[in-house]
């Protein structure tokens, strides 16, 4: 039934391909709510602490620089210890980011921020080793790209849940029913899934495994262009994620559980982008070429959004639902043929070398757009120089499909 062979341990017990696909798309909605469950209320928390509501780009940047380290080691530690005890471990980080963020502490926001990050990090590496074991090779692209309909799914969560939950009971609280969900995460995966011994065989050191797998990368063109493509796409997808409710409510003077109410359909978009570009690589049996046509579609969506304020209100809703579905659709298409494209057995690992760099673009990111407001005061040039990413994207994508003709 796999198209990949792993010399990885094998689980005690033997998963279906549903039972792990439920599992992981699961945990990769409650990872993503976990990262995105400030911007959901960051008007409210930044009138609570005396910040401003474009903070929150930064917020989103400690996220995932903490994310950029923990990918990068992720391949070694799923390899020592399996991919159900790193899972494991990205959910308690998770947990104890809810729980750091409720203190509304700024010291706490911050640990609880790097811990964020540590779990999120964590988490597609290990989730990618244990689909490609059970994977068909011609179901490849809908598989992850199912599982990756957990990252939208998971801004819906935070983005209509959180401002409800705040509006009941406080921010505070809300965070802390929130850290409810990765304790039950827990509790699924030690049900369903059977955790591996740790591995008997030498591995390499934690630095000489990230070189390695850093030369892996470098050494194939198409490994090179997939992670510049995360790197571009994964800005311009957490800057859309994190400035959609505040551009709606400070530009278009939206109200914030009606920008949050269109911030959860942006994000159920992308969870239909996701399958729906997942199907079209696996029919045309071209990633680069989906990944091409997704970024003419993202750079010609964020220019479009230059104009936000002169927009009547519905256009302004249907641009930010059309933007979900193609600049939030990527990331399964992209998981898949990074995993297509690693060596046997080494999976996992790969996708935490590659990650390394959509990480790094969701750092340059959101702290960019931030900057860019900071200068001008409208998030419309902010999206307008972001629209750069897709269309670069799109270049580099049918170059390299071209190259391998």
């Amino acid at each position: 039934m796999t198209d990949i062979t792993t010399a990885a341990p094998r689980p005690a017990r033997a998963s279906s391909l549903l039972q792990t696909l439920t599992a992981a798309t699961l945990i990769q909605i409650v990872a993503t709510a976990s990262v995105l469950a400030l911007t959901a209320i960051a008007p409210t928390v930044a009138s609570d602490l005396g910040i401003g509501a474009h903070w929150i780009g930064y917020q989103i940047s400690l996220i995932y620089a903490s994310g950029m380290f923990s990918s990068a080691v992720a391949g070694t530690l799923v390899q020592r210890f399996g991919p159900i005890k790193i899972e494991q471990a990205a959910l308690i980080c998770f947990t104890l980011g809810f729980v750091g963020i409720a203190t509304a502490l700024v010291p706490a926001i911050i640990l609880a921020s790097l811990l964020i990050g540590i779990g999120y990090g964590l988490n597609n590496p290990a989730s990618s080793e244990m689909l490609s074991r059970i994977t068909p090779h011609n179901k490849r692209n809908i598989v992850f790209s199912l599982k990756q309909s957990g990252v939208p799914l998971g801004g819906i969560l935070a983005s209509f849940a959180l401002p409800f939950l705040s509006t009941q009971f406080g921010w505070h609280v809300a965070l802390l029913i929130g850290a409810a969900a990765p304790l039950a995460m827990m509790g699924l995966l030690a049900v369903t899934h059977a955790a591996e011994p740790v591995a008997g065989r030498k591995l390499p050191s934690l630095r000489k495994g990230v070189a390695e797998e850093q030369s892996i990368i470098w050494k194939s063109r198409k490994l090179r262009v997939l992670s510049g493509i995360g790197f571009a796409y994964s800005a311009m997808q957490l800057s859309v994620s994190a400035f959609a409710v505040v551009a709606l409510v400070h530009d278009a003077g939206w109200s914030l559980l009606a920008a949050g109410t269109v911030a959860a359909a942006t994000q159920l978009g992308g969870a239909f982008g996701r399958i729906f570009w997942g199907a079209v690589a696996d029919r045309i049996g071209g990633g680069l070429l989906t990944l091409g046509l997704i970024g003419l579609l993202s750079g010609s969506g964020f220019a479009g959004l230059y104009w936000l304020a002169d927009l009547p209100t519905w256009l302004q809703a249907a641009l930010f639902i059309a933007l979900g579905c193609v600049s939030i659709g990527w990331n399964g298409v992209l998981l898949a043929e990074v995993a297509h494209n690693a060596p046997e057995s080494r999976v996992g690992a790969i996708t935490g070398a590659a990650l390394v760099y959509t990480f790094i673009g969701v750092i340059v990111g959101p702290s960019t757009f931030a900057a860019i407001y900071a200068l001008t005061g409208d998030y419309g040039t902010s999206f307008l120089c972001f629209s750069a990413f897709g269309f670069g994207g799109m270049i580099a994508a049918w170059r390299a499909q071209l190259a391998h003709r």
